[in-house]
Order: C-alpha cells, then structure tokens, then sequence
C-alpha cells in the first residue's frame, strides 16, 4: 500500500505545480496575442490602411458607432507620416492602454500635424482575442 500512497502523493504534486503554472502560461499566451494585435493594429495605422484598422476595433463599439461612408472618406485623404508606440499600460479591470503619437498629412493640402491617441485594448474570454475599444482616431478633433 505504501507504493501506491507514494505514487498517489507524487500524482497530487504534480498536478498541483501544473495548475500553478497554468495562469502563468495563459497570461504569457494572452500577452503574446497582444502584441500580435498590436503589431497588426500598428501596421494599419502606419500604412493609412484604416479599413484594416477598423476590423481590429471592438464589435460591439463598431456597431453603436457605425463608420459611415463619409468618416472613411476623410480617412482616405489622409497619409500617416509617424506612429510613435509608448508602453503597455494596464488597468484593474483588465484593459490595457497604449498611448501613441500618430503624424499626419492631408494629401489635398499637404498640411502635417501631429496627435496623441490612447488605444485601449480588451480581451475578450469567448472569442479568446484583444479588441481595440477606442475606436479609429479623431484626426479632426470632433470638427
């Protein structure tokens, strides 16, 4: 009976360090989806590719805030010149936050400018992704 009560004790050991390890390996394949995200998120911005970029924003805030043909439009007049990343933030509910500056120029008048925008990222536990929640950025500052 001792074999087995050794054995036994081993089995709940390992068991036991394996669900420790768990969340460790689960934050580390969250954090590595993150940064996939972002670098896509990063790369529609950068190439003025904002139809990429608005499937990258959460369902739910693209469906009460519907991008119309005229928003897309003055999209498309656009050239981003820089996309600067700061760092990963992270919030207590879970969100992460990423500032960035993002330079432009309107292609009709050529005028450059340059703008802060906080990207705010949500991991979704049913579809086991990150959403960007902030939406594309206001170039025009509400105007």
């Amino acid at each position: 009976m001792a074999p087995m009560r050794t054995f036994l004790l081993l089995l709940l050991a390992a068991l036991s360090a394996s669900l420790a390890v768990a969340p460790d390996a689960m934050a580390q394949r969250r954090s590595v989806k993150l940064d996939q995200v972002q670098a896509a998120w990063s790369s529609s911005v950068r190439w003025s590719d904002f139809e990429a970029a608005w499937q990258l924003v959460d369902p739910e805030v693209r469906a009460g805030q519907p991008l119309t043909e005229l928003e897309l439009e003055r999209y498309r007049q656009l050239q981003v010149s820089s996309y600067r990343e700061g760092g990963n933030g992270e919030l207590d509910d879970g969100t992460v936050v990423r500032t960035v500056e993002i330079g432009v120029v309107n292609r009709h008048t050529q005028a450059e400018r340059t703008m802060r925008f906080q990207e705010r990222w949500r991991w979704d536990k049913k579809s086991k992704r990150w959403w960007q929640m902030a939406g594309l950025p206001d170039f025009w500052e509400g105007k």
